[in-house]
């Protein structure tokens, strides 16, 4: 994988991590779907014992079964700049 994605996908990370705005809910569990699908790689079992929340969560990673590292980090530095920008937030 290209250093030079790599060290796009971490700023962008670290961007949105530092954000004061809270983000829509749909774009929280999209950016957490992108983030666990380049780290982890594709879901594992579901647990049913988890909450609601968790729930959704999984599910919206589930979704991107089979999206590689390199595509999953794509779509969250895509992701994740368009929400910087309409939040106007610097990019460091």
């Amino acid at each position: 994988m290209s250093r030079d994605l790599e060290d796009q996908f971490l700023k962008v990370f670290n961007a949105i991590s530092d954000m004061k705005q809270i983000l829509a809910p749909d774009d929280m569990l999209k950016l957490y779907a992108f983030y666990k699908q380049a780290v982890v790689g594709d879901s594992d079992s579901y647990d049913d014992k988890i909450d609601l929340r968790d729930a959704f969560k999984f599910n919206a990673w589930t979704q991107l079964k089979g999206m590689s590292e390199k595509e999953a980090k794509k779509q969250y530095i895509k992701l994740a700049e368009n929400i910087l920008i309409v939040n106007q937030e610097p990019l460091s």
